[in-house]
């Protein structure tokens, strides 16, 4: 139930706001037909197109909602006509996206929503993360977390903001957030807030899919290519990212034979553009992904190259994750003693106290400046703090490992 909820509440949600033009509302309607499922499939079974059960479900309650709405009796009309014969619709001929969830994300970029609203609001309905999940995500209090869902919602409830196709202006206006917000599913696809397993390829799919949509809409934006390239760069390692039995592997340690050569290919030749367009964060990430994607053997990483390029980006982007990995570029490019002092500098940063991957980078660098007696307690300090079951075999494996005769 689980598993299926997060692989179509994105769409069933995108789906339902497309119809009853209101994202609030189109989230309750989906976790209505969620309740139905969860008192229905248990007795029942899980159908076989689960995802169209719960679509049928939830536009039944959206007619009932609407029905008892006197001033929607117009827009009732529209939407049961939709809702008995899709096949029938009309396209809008107003629609310069073409796709449910691309215009979900573009309503919740909207500016009258905080970055860090618009970032929890799509957590919650297009990943399908829980409040703690989201808090973890972001470092915060799940307080915190909650706060900005209930906020975002009632925002764009006060302001009147439906699901409604931006103008081509407004299009380029909300540019930027957008493609945050689809770094942020592909993230999350990426590595895993929690749960048991450690990457969700499906959530990097769709990220990757809505990017290739924005390329082809908007072919001239440096950062679109870029991001496309990051992504496609990073997702290319998926098959080697995890073993026989699930467990992570690390990058040092993956099979580059199960690289996915075709998706390197297209993300290098989406670098290119970004960087003939000019690019920015996003084209730097990405050419940084690219100096792990042309390396044949781990050994042949170009860090000294990925250090300097983790330097501009860190001028640019200079937040606490950009740098932690800075540290770890300086270390693994010849200088361990800087890039431990680096990231111990970030060990007094808030945000990161609860953040695992801190005294996970914190635990390689101190093993290659030879105290394997500090490492091996990072490693397990990272245990403690993830919520990522495969990640915290991962690091208890390291610390094993390291604790091991030779270990390093």
């Amino acid at each position: 139930m689980a598993a299926v909820w997060r692989i179509e509440s994105g769409r069933l949600i995108a789906g339902l706001a497309r119809l009853v033009r209101d994202v609030p509302l189109a989230e309750d309607l989906a976790q209505d037909a969620l309740v139905a499922a969860l008192e229905q499939w248990p007795r029942d079974g899980v159908p076989e197109a689960p995802g169209a059960w719960l679509m049928t479900v939830a536009k039944r309650r959206a007619i009932d909602t609407l029905r008892r709405r006197d001033a929607y009796a117009g827009k009732l009309a529209l939407f049961t006509r939709d809702a008995e014969s899709p096949a029938t619709e009309e396209p809008d001929l107003d629609d310069h996206i073409g796709d449910d969830l691309l215009r979900l994300i573009f309503t919740a970029a909207h500016p009258v929503l905080s970055a860090e609203a618009q970032a929890a609001l799509i957590l919650r309905m297009l990943c399908g993360l829980s409040t703690p999940e989201i808090a973890r995500a972001y470092l915060i209090p799940e307080a915190t977390a909650a706060q900005r869902i209930v906020r975002a919602k009632r925002t764009l409830a006060d302001a009147g903001v439906r699901f409604e196709m931006p103008t081509p202006a407004e299009t380029g206006e909300r540019l930027a957030a957008v493609l945050r917000i689809v770094y942020l599913i592909f993230n999350e696809g990426y590595a895993a807030t929690g749960g048991d397993d450690w990457t969700r390829p499906e959530l990097c799919r769709e990220a990757m899919r809505l990017g290739r949509v924005l390329a082809g809409l908007l072919p001239a934006e440096a950062e679109v290519h870029g991001l496309v390239a990051l992504m496609e760069l990073q997702a290319s390692r998926l098959p080697a990212r995890t073993g026989p039995d699930g467990e992570p592997v690390l990058l040092p340690d993956q099979d580059r034979g199960r690289w996915d050569r075709a998706l390197i290919r297209h993300g290098l030749a989406a670098l290119a553009v970004a960087e003939r367009h000019g690019g920015g964060p996003y084209t730097l990430q990405a050419a940084i992904a690219a100096c792990h994607a042309r390396a044949v053997r781990a050994e042949e990483t170009d860090w000294p190259r990925i250090a300097a390029l983790y330097e501009v980006l860190a001028h640019l982007q200079p937040t606490p994750v950009v740098l932690l990995n800075r540290a770890v570029a300086v270390g693994f490019a010849g200088d361990p003693d800087r890039g431990l002092r680096l990231a111990d500098d970030l060990a007094e940063v808030g945000a990161l106290r609860a953040y695992p991957q801190l005294p996970a980078v914190r635990a390689e660098l101190l093993a290659r400046v030879g105290r394997p007696g500090d490492a091996r307690a990072e490693f397990l300090r990272a245990a403690e703090l993830t919520r990522n079951a495969g990640e915290r075999a991962l690091f208890t494996r390291r610390a094993d490992e390291i604790s091991a005769p030779g270990g390093s």
